[in-house]
């Protein structure tokens, strides 16, 4: 997947936000845009639901383009857009396409799970409540593991997204159980949240592979010593 751009660099965004002076105000109108931007991508992403590159289209309706999740010419966009006082232009967190793209596919989850476990009918008490937990712990270690794309500490990324993705395989196995799933209204609920928990690994573990490579990648300073 290469239609994300994830971070600005340990010199990145922050450090060039040093003269910006918002109110209160401010922030809270740049936080709601950037809302928008999730709810703008669960649109795109349910739209392509059924498509099975349906997290590539989104991210095409969302304009993330550029060649890989941590390329170079993906950090400077970044650090270009952070230099800017325009409200749309300042480079925060929310701005992450793999922060977005998270954050809009675990609310689309949660949303659905809370009406579903709300009659306690379909769903008991402690599934609804186990399956909660499993959707906090990897919306949490996958943020994580962003704020550290962002400072372009790679190693300490993948290690926080295999966090996730531990996390995303209990929400998978607590899936499964008889107890989270035994009416028939929460079965057929499920194999969408399974496609949905698959979409999330798939981003991931693209994000994973190329930090991976950039870990790889001989360092600059040590090429041009020899």
């Amino acid at each position: 997947m290469s239609d994300f751009e994830p971070d600005g660099g340990s010199e990145g965004p922050w450090d060039e936000q040093g003269d910006l002076a918002w109110t209160e105000f401010d922030w809270e109108r740049y936080l709601r845009g950037q809302d928008e931007a999730v709810s703008r991508y669960l649109r795109h992403y349910e739209a392509a639901r059924g498509q099975p590159d349906r997290i590539d289209v989104a991210a095409e309706k969302m304009g993330w383009g550029g060649e890989g999740w941590t390329e170079d010419e993906n950090r400077a966009a970044a650090e270009e857009s952070a230099s800017a006082t325009a409200d749309d232009d300042v480079y925060t967190l929310h701005k992450n396409p793999v922060y977005i793209s998270t954050k809009a596919i675990y609310a689309s989850l949660e949303h659905s799970w809370m009406i579903l476990a709300a009659d306690p009918a379909r769903v008991s008490s402690t599934a609804a409540l186990r399956l909660m937990q499993t959707f906090h712990r990897g919306a949490g270690q996958a943020t994580e593991a962003v704020h550290a794309l962002d400072f372009g500490d790679y190693a300490m990324a993948v290690s926080l997204f295999k966090r996730a993705l531990g996390a995303l395989n209990d929400s998978l196995s607590t899936l499964g159980d008889d107890d989270t799933c035994r009416h028939p209204s929460a079965r057929v609920w499920s194999e969408e949240a399974r496609a949905r928990l698959f979409d999330l690994r798939e981003i991931w573990l693209r994000v994973m592979t190329e930090c991976r490579d950039e870990l790889e990648r001989p360092d600059e300073d040590d090429e041009e010593q020899n």
